[in-house]
């Protein structure tokens, strides 16, 4: 049996308002790269803070699903493709993301944080005039806040994003440092039958280290959590799949022995052992 991370649960293409890839160029290198399947997450994030690129995570929903149905025919022999979203939380999108899910035929759904009171911590503005330290609890603060009021995700994603833009990233970051704050979110998370994803942008952020990072992996795996997903944050070609042979390394030092794919938003087990 191939042990190897077969599917990629985290991509995007042009339809994310952060990649200039067209979604068939996304498949076609997912096919070459040997892959059983991947699954589209594309954003959507309501109510985004003006920023100084004036981007906005908006969302054709139709257009995104017909492309991606017309893709998964086309490529049926060579490739699984399966239609997810990634949802940028905020508490008072509750009502919106719940109505979406019940009217929309996801096979995957990540909630993330991306924006925190007002702020995406992928600009500066998040840190400026505030110590690091603080601007971490905050983000993970707000996870808590978004659990608090919408649990209707498969996964929550890459849990620490906050450090790929601190200002020194991780230097001065570990599981260790704000493990109350960490545990209370990954019992949450376990409560509600929510997943984490094992995301491997935080190699190429260069972090050397997933997000989250390999100790709060396994300290989700010691609480009792057994969904985790895979996926590369790919918004380009050259990064789908990317550093999966360490993604499965991290997932049986962690004690995992099965990785996660969704498809209608039902969990099925690959072993990667």
């Amino acid at each position: 049996m191939n042990n190897k991370i077969m599917w990629d649960c985290h991509m995007h293409s042009c339809f994310s308002s952060d990649s200039p890839t067209p979604m068939e160029d996304m498949v076609k290198k997912a096919a070459d790269c040997g892959l059983t399947g991947i699954c589209f997450t594309e954003h959507l994030d309501p109510d985004y803070p003006d920023t100084p690129d004036k981007i906005k995570f908006s969302l054709d929903v139709p257009a995104y699903r017909e492309t991606l149905m017309a893709l998964k025919e086309k490529y049926k022999k060579q490739l699984d493709i399966r239609f997810g979203i990634e949802l940028g939380l905020q508490p008072h999108l509750d009502g919106y993301f719940h109505t979406l899910l019940q009217e929309t035929p996801f096979d995957f759904v990540i909630g993330s944080s991306h924006v925190v009171h007002g702020y995406d911590p992928y600009y500066p503005d998040f840190f400026r005039g505030r110590r690091e330290s603080l601007c971490y609890m905050e983000y993970f603060e707000s996870i808590l806040e978004n659990l608090a009021v919408f649990s209707e995700m498969d996964v929550y994603g890459h849990i620490d994003y906050v450090v790929r833009y601190g200002p020194n990233q991780n230097r001065e970051y570990s599981y260790g440092r704000y493990q109350d704050i960490l545990d209370e979110i990954l019992r949450t998370l376990i409560r509600k039958g929510i997943g984490i994803e094992l995301n491997t942008g935080g190699y190429h952020y260069g972090l050397g280290e997933p997000n989250p990072c390999t100790a709060m992996i396994r300290r989700y795996h010691d609480l009792g959590g057994e969904i985790i997903t895979i996926g590369a944050d790919a918004h380009t070609p050259d990064k789908i799949s990317y550093s999966f042979d360490q993604a499965r390394e991290i997932l049986l030092q962690c004690g995992f022995r099965y990785y996660t794919v969704f498809h209608g938003r039902k969990p099925e087990f690959y072993s990667c052992t």
